[in-house]
């Protein structure tokens, strides 16, 4: 019998439990070993470099009215998990405010560009 994919990976040291696609598949797994011995696994902070306002790293995207984060994520990353690269590249602390006045300047983080 094949194990689930958690389970999988819990069996390998320093494995992810999170896709490649995921903000948080390059983020340190700590433990925690609680009093009684259980140890609890959980995702270190995710630190991200200070912002650049290098141009060659973004692109402004112009905001149309009704546009959400997940809709530039696909238009731009080919998937909408994928918003969170133009949250990382913006200074934002809830993604809706990327979308949220029409007309504003979001930046889009370019390959090879912004990395988080």
């Amino acid at each position: 019998m094949i194990d689930p994919y958690e389970s999988a990976l819990d069996a390998i040291p320093g494995t992810h439990p999170y896709p490649r696609t995921s903000r948080y598949h390059d983020a340190e797994i700590g433990v925690h070993q609680q009093p009684d011995g259980t140890e609890v696994r959980y995702t270190k902070r995710r630190l991200l470099p200070p912002l650049s306002a290098d141009a060659d790293e973004t692109a402004p995207h112009t905001v149309s009215s009704g546009e959400r984060p997940d809709q530039l994520g696909q238009r731009y990353f080919g998937d909408p998990g994928q918003w969170w690269q133009i949250a990382d590249a913006n200074p934002v602390l809830d993604p809706r405010e990327l979308t949220d006045e029409p007309g504003q300047q979001t930046d889009i983080p370019l390959p090879g560009g912004f990395h988080g």
